[in-house]
Order: structure tokens, then C-alpha cells, then sequence
């Protein structure tokens, strides 16, 4: 029977940058806490003290435009 997950690096172009562990260890840390809804990962995010790229607080739209754009 084929594997039915995905490989979690697949669509990467190169290795994760310090940046982006970063972020997915403050993500997996919400996630593991319960939180799963949008305004709960962002007040996560924001009580990690992790700002956003722009190094701002994130918010709903900061938050939905890093994702896209690590979607890429």
C-alpha cells in the first residue's frame, strides 16, 4: 500500500531558513496547546513574542499574506 502523507518537505526549494523553523516551532507549540482557529494562532504568534516579517504584531491579514507567501 503507497505511503498516504505527504512528505512535510516536498514542494521546498531548499533547505528551511532559521526564519521559518522558527515560525513552524511557534506554530506547532499553538497547535499542540489546543488552538486552532485563526484569531487564536495569531494571539499565539503575538503572546511568543514572534513578530511578523515586517516586525510588527501579526494580525489576521500579516498572517494570511506570510502564509501565502511560504505557499509559494
Amino acid at each position: 500500500m503507497p505511503e498516504q502523507y505527504l512528505e512535510p518537505n516536498q514542494a521546498r526549494t531548499g533547505p528551511a531558513t532559521p526564519y521559518e523553523k522558527k515560525l513552524a516551532g511557534a506554530l506547532s507549540e499553538i497547535f499542540a496547546g489546543g488552538t486552532h482557529d485563526l484569531p487564536g494562532v495569531v494571539a499565539g504568534l503575538n503572546g511568543l513574542g514572534l513578530n511578523a516579517p515586517d516586525g510588527n504584531a501579526w494580525d489576521i491579514a500579516r498572517f494570511r499574506a506570510e502564509m501565502r507567501r511560504l505557499g509559494e
